[in-house]
């Protein structure tokens, strides 16, 4: 398994898997940070931590190179990736089997897998985890695939 700079982040509906997965990690030897929220009511406080937010600090974190990968967790999953999918530069892709996340790193280079707490179980979530982590980007055919993906996303910014 390949030891990558790693965060880690979920909002309130994600929070007890993200804890699952930390454990999970823990077990791998995968270190991580933990890029929020640090307690299940924090999306439901006075502050709410939506997930917009909590997807914008660890894609920038690797849009940035502090980080090489990145785990988002939300209900669904579906939350977290598109707003991941926002920044420049990163792909993000939700999966809740372990060939999609295997294929999201090997034919996608997605940097960030998004899972949802509400739609995945903590054991087939560790599956997920463990094929997304062992993967690595295997080029070919998809090296050309990518960099369209590159160019559809740089003609975006320049529309605006």
């Amino acid at each position: 398994m390949t030891e990558a700079r790693l965060a880690i982040g979920a909002d309130d509906a994600g929070f007890l898997l993200k804890g699952i997965i930390e454990e999970y990690l823990d077990e791998l030897g995968v270190p991580y940070d933990d890029l929020g929220v640090d307690e299940p009511s924090a999306g439901s406080g006075p502050e709410p931590v939506d997930y917009p937010d909590v997807a914008k600090a660890v894609a920038f974190g690797i849009r940035d190179g502090r980080y090489d990968r990145g785990i988002l967790i939300c209900g669904t999953g579906i939350g977290m990736s598109i707003s991941a999918n926002k920044v420049p530069g990163v792909r993000a892709a939700q999966a809740h089997d372990a060939y999609s996340a295997e294929r999201a790193r090997k034919s996608n280079d997605a940097q960030v897998l998004a899972m949802g707490a509400r739609v995945i179980g903590p054991e087939l979530a560790k599956s997920v985890v463990k094929a997304w982590l062992g993967a690595e980007f295997a080029g070919g055919a998809s090296t050309r695939k990518i960099a369209k993906v590159d160019a559809l996303e740089a003609q975006g910014r320049r529309a605006r």
